[in-house]
């Protein structure tokens, strides 16, 4: 109950802070770089030398690349079928492909399953979701918005971002037997002011301004992503054979509101930022039932 009263105050102190406190310019983007740039790569250090890893991880993996392959051909069918334009089907397939796992996955995670499945969920996070942010968001951006992006530079933002490099790191920590006893007290203080700032910050951005245009698209988009998507990730796992935890943690982060940064990326490249946004700020608010829902019902 902790846990979920610090998520939802946080946001709320953050949409309130917004609102009526003048907050200076740029305090949203510059806790997201403590929170991108120092925060997570602790949290990381942290959880991931104490994770056993073994085969039944692949779900964590492929199940979100499968949201974003899921969600392009969804919103590319159905978009040309109703008639929306290009840089709404390109918005679209980014906010309802790529899920927030790391902002409102770490807190809800660990508020639903405990530090295992946090543990888990960086994996579904590093490996899954920030790849197709990395690789998928640029070739969407680039089919739909004109951007432009080679191979190499994509390898290399995959490679030199942070958060991938603690992942290693801590492999390889792991493997050597784990971090001095007096080390691990000062990641684990680092990496406790990740959930905080995370959800004041999106509180900061939080908008919703629903349109009646928008309905439609935010609808089809919504229903993947919180419902369509892990219903199918339950039913791959189930049928490969995936036992809990990585199951559940699996659907859990599939189930997961839409990514903020993927809003961010949509507003860089004009793919429709109103309805991005939108999209976000429902899906956020939405998330809040959907993934205890989901919680209850899965292993």
């Amino acid at each position: 109950m902790s846990a979920f009263l610090l998520l939802i105050g946080c946001l709320a102190l953050g949409a309130g802070v917004a609102r009526y406190a003048h907050p200076p310019i740029g305090l949203a983007q510059a806790l997201n770089w403590w929170v991108i740039q120092i925060a997570l790569p602790a949290l990381i250090l942290d959880l991931v030398p104490g994770l056993q890893f073994d085969a039944s991880l692949w779900f964590l993996v492929l199940s979100q690349w499968g949201v974003f392959v899921g969600a392009w051909v969804l919103i590319a069918v159905v978009g040309a079928h109703l008639g929306w334009s290009r840089a709404s089907i390109g918005g679209l397939i980014l906010v309802c492909g790529l899920g927030n796992t790391s902002f409102m996955g770490y807190p809800l995670l660990e508020m639903l399953r405990g530090r295992e499945g946090l543990s888990l969920g960086v994996v579904a996070d590093q490996l899954g979701c920030f790849i197709m942010l990395a690789v998928g968001g640029v070739l969407v951006a680039s089919v739909y918005g004109g951007a432009r992006a080679t191979a190499s530079v994509m390898l290399r933002r995959v490679l030199l971002f942070p958060a991938f490099l603690a992942l290693v790191a801590g492999v390889l920590v792991g493997a050597a037997g784990g971090w001095p006893a007096w080390f691990e007290p000062l990641l684990q203080r680092i990496g406790g002011t990740l959930v905080p700032l995370a959800l004041f910050s999106v509180g900061l951005r939080f908008r919703l301004h629903l349109g009646r245009d928008q309905w439609q698209p935010v609808a089809v988009a919504l229903s993947w992503k919180l419902l369509l998507a892990p219903v199918l990730a339950l039913g791959l796992g189930v049928v490969t054979g995936v036992t809990a935890p990585v199951l559940s943690i699996g659907v859990l982060q599939t189930a997961m509101a839409p990514m903020i940064s993927a809003a961010i990326l949509a507003d860089q490249h004009r793919l429709d930022p109103p309805l991005a946004n939108t999209v976000l700020g429902c899906g956020i608010l939405l998330s809040l039932v959907t993934v205890p829902l989901w919680s209850l019902v899965l292993p």
